[in-house]
Order: structure tokens, then sequence, then C-alpha cells
């Protein structure tokens, strides 16, 4: 966790944080091309009317896939599906498109999801599968689980699957920063910006620059509204 959240007062005082770093991810890597890099299986998540009609079938499918990899633990794709099931049901029953974050509801399914993630990884498939792996960089986000490290992890395995590219080293750089690991943070720069045209190098590396920044503003707000609002709120 990037921030200690125990006790509901201190949950209120971090909560406005915690929204404004899932827009920070959002919205300011798709500023510079980023974004769609991991997204799109997101998106894919928002693929019924608004109302609430796919919640069912994604239901469904986590009953029937659950009982598939209970009947066969070692079934990798089951797991790759059920995970991706059990995120699609996430984003459909609690996440907040303006807000870029899931309430308590979709967090308990993303939990759910990240779980079978966990036990697919387990089984160490010989090319895990980058779609699913992208819907767990948003899972393990902030707006979700806010768990960066894991987050980046499932970057590298986008990576992996579709090949090294400028936009997803910058992100990797951001998720790194964000986990509090500065050098890989700034090997991920250096590797981006090896993949950036040379008219555009300055560029990436101040919205990266900038990205930092705002993630310490963030840390050291929350830091502060911790230290302010913690003893006269009663936990």
């Amino acid at each position: 966790m990037l921030f200690d959240l125990r006790g509901k007062g201190r949950r209120r005082t971090v909560k406005v944080v915690y929204g404004g770093l899932a827009l920070l991810l959002g919205l300011g890597l798709v500023a510079f091309g980023i974004g769609g890099a991991t997204s799109g299986g997101l998106v894919d998540a928002f693929t019924g009317s608004g109302d609430g009609s796919n919640t069912s079938i994604y239901s469904d499918q986590v009953k029937t896939l659950t009982k598939k990899v209970a009947a066969d633990p070692k079934d990798e794709a089951a797991w790759a599906e059920l995970t991706k099931a059990q995120v699609q049901q996430a984003s459909i029953i609690g996440y907040d498109q303006n807000t870029q974050s899931y309430n308590a509801a979709g967090k308990a399914e993303l939990a759910k999801g990240a779980a079978s993630w966990q036990k697919y990884l387990a089984l160490d498939p010989k090319k895990p599968d980058d779609r699913v792996a992208s819907l767990m960089v948003n899972a393990y986000g902030p707006g979700g689980l806010n768990e960066p490290v894991k987050a980046a992890a499932a970057l590298k395995v986008v990576i992996e699957g579709r090949g090294a590219s400028a936009a997803l080293y910058s992100q990797l750089s951001v998720l790194a920063y964000l986990a509090g690991d500065k050098r890989e943070s700034k090997i991920a720069e250096q590797r981006a910006l090896e993949l950036t045209p040379a008219d555009k190098r300055k560029l990436v590396a101040a919205q990266l620059a900038t990205q930092r920044t705002q993630i310490d503003s963030a840390k050291a707000q929350a830091a502060q509204q911790q230290s302010q609002g913690t003893p006269g709120l009663g936990g």
C-alpha cells in the first residue's frame, strides 16, 4: 500500500489523493499516448449499455470457470479466463469512469481476480497472457488494489508479450516510481527514450519528470492529511 489507510478517518482524509493518483496514471499517461497501451482490456469490460445488463454474463462466467479450475487446478487457460471474468465483473459492478477508481464492491471482486492471476502465474506459463496482464495493470493501480509493485510486474508481462515500445516503458517508469523503485524507474525511462524518435525525447523526458513530481506531491499531501486529520477523527 502507498499509505496506511487503517481507520475510517484516515480513509476519508486520503481518499481524494487516491482519486488524484488514479487520474494521474489514467489521464496523464494518455496525454502522451501511453494510456491506450494497457487500458484497452479495461475498456473491453464495458461492452454493455451501462445498465448492468452484462453483470449476469460475467457472473455466470465466473461460476463456470471457478468450477473448471476446481476440477483441474493446473488448467492455465481456465485460470487466465477466470481472472479476466473477475476483473470484468469488478468493472461492471464497481468502477467509476469519472474518478477512474473502484468502490468497495469492485475492489472485493478485483481481489478475487488478483488471487486467480497469482495462481495462474504460479503455474509458470511459457507465454503469460498479455491481454489479461493488461487488465491486471489497471486492477493493481491506485484506483483499484493500489499495489504498484504488482502493477509494474503485470506491465512487464505486457511488454514481453507485445514487444518493447516507448509508450509501455514510459508507463513502466511511472509505475516503478509510484512503487518507490526509483532505480527501475530511471532504467525504464532510459529504455523508453531509446525507443523514442530523437526529436521527441526531450518532451517524453519532461513529461515523465512531471509525472514524478506530481506523484511526490500527492504522497506528501496524503502524509500531511493523515498527520493533521488522524488525531481528531477517532479512527
